[in-house]
């Protein structure tokens, strides 16, 4: 994978933000971020893989690579977490954060183990999976959002990666397919907890984004993208057997 902070995926060519927004009063800086981003948002947001869980269709050797490959993230993204939290400004900025975090090992880690279970992946699957191309990519770049010390790069990538869900989450919400696996990973990514967390989460980047220099907000864009491309390859991965 080449989606990296340091290069980061072809995208539209649009306005940096000062003149972005001077055209949109009232714009968010959330949004000129995703805006730059296409077309791989949309992309990862409408994805097959996401129709096809929602309509009970998705073949369960796609679901056992994703499975396994989603979870092997699960310490990179706490280790992200608890940067984010150590670099917030503010206790009001670290609480929700760690409030996150907390659900992440308890109720997420505990449907990965069931899902898991009910798929019958092994052990040796899920402590020493063999990391496909975008797997390890993400990992290295949230490695490197949380080395970075940048409270505003540390969001960029958090942003994305739960933004992104709840796009997709939220189109499917009312999708009742019959895989427990499939319902409950919607359920866990379309509701009123998660919603509000990911509309906070954005608020922090709007908050931080528009005071950054032209040089710092050049890296939370790269960020960014390079996210959105990952997480459009991490679906796409998924299909190759």
């Amino acid at each position: 994978m080449t989606a990296t902070a340091e290069q980061p995926p072809r995208g539209p060519t649009v306005p940096d933000w000062p003149d972005w927004s001077h055209a949109r009063p009232g714009a968010r800086f959330t949004d000129w971020l995703r805006e730059n981003a296409e077309p791989d948002w949309t992309a990862a947001t409408t994805h097959r893989f996401t129709r096809e869980l929602a309509a009970g269709t998705l073949d369960p050797d796609v679901m056992r690579r994703y499975l396994v490959q989603d979870y092997s993230f699960i310490d990179a993204f706490v280790r992200l977490l608890g940067a984010a939290v150590h670099a917030a400004p503010a206790l009001a900025d670290r609480i929700p954060m760690g409030r996150f975090l907390g659900m992440i090992v308890s109720d997420e880690n505990t449907y990965f183990v069931r899902a898991m279970d009910a798929l019958g992946i092994a052990e040796a699957e899920r402590t020493r999976p063999a990391l496909r191309p975008p797997t390890r990519a993400f990992q290295s770049l949230m490695t490197e959002a949380a080395g970075s010390g940048r409270y505003a790069e540390m969001l960029a990538v958090l942003v994305v990666a739960e933004w992104s869900y709840l796009a997709w989450a939220s189109a499917v919400q009312h999708a009742d397919p019959p895989q427990f696996w499939s319902r409950e990973w919607i359920a866990l990514h379309a509701n009123p907890y998660f919603a509000g967390f990911v509309g906070w989460l954005r608020g922090q980047l709007d908050r931080e984004g528009p005071a950054l220099d032209a040089a710092a907000r050049g890296r939370v864009l790269a960020h960014f993208r390079a996210a959105a491309a990952l997480e459009r390859a991490f679906f796409d991965e998924t299909y190759k057997a």
